[in-house]
């Protein structure tokens, strides 16, 4: 895997525009499968994610492409209903693709997906969900066969407001015959995008950003030219920056009410977050105080993928801040790296207790999941001297040329290519 090699201590400075949210998209691409028609996603990432869910998309016989900016997906010969495992292990949103395959061809060969090592993400919540919907489903192993010629509206009541298991009854149910009801449905953004993207292809689906949605079925949908929801991940881990190294920037194409448990920590803290309907602006010149005790929890409380990047920041605030991990039992792989780098962070069970230091020191550490990365890059733009990040191929699936962006904001980061050479065993072979 390639690696960063990054000089601390420059503030950071400039404008940021973001594109589509990566969590949204790949939703967004699965509701492609639900039309013979065209779809369009606009301003879409540059992504491994978003390629991966591509490449699966096209295995089953659409053709979707993507020209830099856009993505066009027409599924209209799509047929191949049985997902190979080797796509699947590729990201965990593969799992999402489940519902809209159900819905159209009623019939589905799945493999339990992949995705970044941070935990138990079970699939019990979305198997259960289908079979009150009347889908007959038979598990060997790690691959799920579903039966769905019987399909018909019901009621469903999650033990847990997943946002992937939501989406995927949302467009399981969009077709059905009858009325289907999601009690304790997720309320993130990413699910109100669906709604809105599903509704414009001819879906009746009203309650999304609530615990209940309802969704009457429909024969058929069509096609769309949609815009999704700016990424606010993407948008949060850029304020955390700006907090860990100082400076001033304005992030522009965002919603920042999206991030509002980020800007609740902050208040009456020595920096500066200014925002409007499309537009955020952080400013600060030195080290903050103590954030108060951080949950992480389903939206709209403060999400688990910007827990890493708070830790990193919170061990550069004065005084000791309490984070609590609530959503993923594994999502503290960061701590041992960033105590490379002079954190102190003691981890009891699910809560980490973070002492501040003045400043991290210049050292080697590897990202080991997307989210770990992004904090190791805000800690290694703090520190003093020289750091590496290495296996930053984790960080392409969730931030479109990371290092481009903050090297445009004024950081002295570069990026090391692995060198891919064949084995001479091969060159002689020939």
């Amino acid at each position: 895997m390639d690696k960063y090699i990054i000089h601390g201590g420059n503030k950071l400075k400039g404008t940021v525009a973001l594109k589509a949210a990566k969590n949204s998209v790949l939703a967004l691409i699965a509701a492609s499968v639900l039309t013979e028609e065209d779809v369009v996603l606009k301003n879409c990432p540059d992504l491994v994610d978003i390629a991966n869910k591509l490449k699966i998309i096209n295995s089953m016989g659409a053709k979707a492409l993507y020209n830099g900016k856009d993505i066009f997906i027409n599924a209209k010969n799509a047929s191949n209903t049985d997902i190979s495992n080797t796509l699947a292990k590729t990201l965990r949103s593969s799992f999402v693709l489940l519902g809209p395959v159900l819905a159209r061809f009623k019939r589905a060969k799945v493999y339990l997906p992949g995705g970044c090592d941070i935990g138990a993400r079970p699939v019990d919540i979305h198997l259960d969900a289908l079979r009150k919907l009347g889908v007959r489903i038979t598990e060997n192993k790690n691959r799920i066969i579903c039966d769905a010629s019987a399909m018909k509206g019901g009621d469903i009541v999650f033990k847990y407001p997943s946002v992937g298991a939501t989406q995927n009854i949302m467009m399981a149910a969009v077709c059905a015959d009858g009325k289907t009801t999601i009690s304790n449905a997720a309320k993130e953004p990413e699910v109100n995008d669906l709604q809105n993207l599903l509704n414009m292809m001819g879906a009746k689906i009203e309650g999304a950003g609530t615990s209940l949605i309802s969704i009457e079925g429909v024969r058929k949908l069509h096609g769309a030219i949609y815009k999704p929801i700016p990424d606010r991940i993407a948008a949060g881990t850029l304020v955390i920056a700006v907090l860990a190294c100082g400076g001033e920037v304005t992030v522009t194409n965002c919603c920042p009410y999206h991030i509002f448990s980020l800007f609740e920590l902050l208040k009456n803290n020595y920096c500066s977050v200014d925002y409007g309907d499309d537009i955020i602006t952080i400013k600060s010149d030195g080290r903050l105080a103590a954030l108060p005790d951080i949950f992480t929890d389903p939206y709209p409380y403060f999400p688990t993928d910007l827990q890493p990047q708070i830790t990193a920041l919170s061990a550069l605030c004065y005084g000791t801040t309490r984070i609590t991990e609530k959503v993923f039992e594994k999502r503290f792989n960061h701590v041992k790296e960033l105590e490379k780098m002079g954190a102190q962070i003691y981890v009891n069970d699910k809560t980490a207790i973070i002492r501040g230091i003045d400043e991290y020191k210049g050292a080697e550490v590897t990202a080991r999941d997307l989210r770990c990365g992004a904090a190791l890059v805000i800690a290694a733009l703090n520190a003093k001297g020289i750091s590496i990040v290495n296996d930053v191929d984790y960080i392409d699936r969730g931030y479109e040329n990371f290092e481009e962006t903050l090297k445009g904001l004024g950081a002295d980061i570069t990026r090391v290519r692995e060198c891919r050479r064949k084995s001479l065993k091969k060159i002689f072979d020939k």
